[in-house]
């Protein structure tokens, strides 16, 4: 099984990189393999860790956090799984999320007719508008699994994002599964951006949430924080991105060498 983890090349690799990329169609024609981005890793590990641990069946419920317009929610319908998604009321979104077609008003704006047909999606999926500052609306312990990708960083402080992790366990069923993703701080474990629209997460912030779950009861898979020493994982992309022909694994921003990290919580 997948544990939590920051994300490096090798994976890239990896026949269960390859099956769920292929499945949400992230194939390049060109070199006759699927592409190898960091967002892309984010969605497949997170299928990965789902499906591996039985949640992506009919009969299980989960619930996807800033769904914006991504593949998930129909994949896992798809599946046969029950889902909820959220996406933060439209009058509330950030003009960037809204400007750039990556914010949710309805069910209607995820499905993806590839995975599945509109009459099953309808049954299974439903849209609620959620703030994931508070989880206003959303049942508690209702939920076999839920998710987030790259949307905790997003709450404004460190802190908040931590914050909306603890909470989101409160919606899960005893032994259910969470599996958020979030930026991580490859090149330092002190300095950060610590506030603001983009914050990122170090390695000390991670193990400080991963004791505050524990507290509470609920098993954190054991963190591998090797970022990796392949060329495509030191050659990190700089803005304008993708513009330099640099794989999209490793990427400056705000100072930082950052990339994505995945964690896994199992509620106790």
């Amino acid at each position: 099984m997948l544990t939590s983890m920051v994300c490096r090349y090798e994976h890239f690799e990896t026949s269960w990189y390859e099956k769920w990329a292929s499945q949400l169609g992230f194939f390049d024609p060109t070199f006759s393999r699927v592409l190898s981005y960091r967002k892309i890793w984010e969605w497949c590990g997170i299928t990965q860790v789902l499906a591996e641990r039985g949640m992506l069946a009919q009969g299980r419920r989960g619930c996807g956090f800033a769904v914006g317009k991504e593949p998930l929610v129909s994949l896992f319908a798809s599946l046969g799984a029950d889902v909820t998604a959220t996406d933060r009321a439209h009058e509330h979104s950030e003009a960037r999320w809204i400007e750039t077609d990556n914010h949710a008003r309805s069910a209607a704006d995820l499905y993806q007719q590839e995975f599945l047909d509109e009459a099953a999606f309808a049954r299974r999926v439903k849209f609620q508008p959620a703030d994931m500052h508070s989880l206003e609306g959303v049942p508690a312990g209702q939920f076999d699994f839920v998710w987030s990708s790259c949307a905790l960083e997003h709450l404004g402080t460190l802190s908040a994002g931590a914050e909306f992790v603890v909470q989101a366990m409160t919606l899960l069923k005893s032994g259910g599964v969470a599996v958020h993703t979030t930026e991580y701080n490859v090149s330092s474990n002190d300095d950060t951006v610590s506030a603001g629209l983009d914050v990122i997460y170090r390695r000390r912030d991670l193990e400080d949430l991963a004791r505050r779950l524990r507290q509470d009861l609920c098993e954190v898979a054991p963190f591998d924080y090797d970022a990796g020493k392949h060329p495509y994982d030191l050659d990190y992309d700089v803005p304008p991105y993708f513009e330099t022909g640099r794989k999209h694994i490793k990427l400056l921003n705000q100072g930082y060498v950052i990339t994505s990290c995945l964690v896994i919580i199992r509620k106790g």
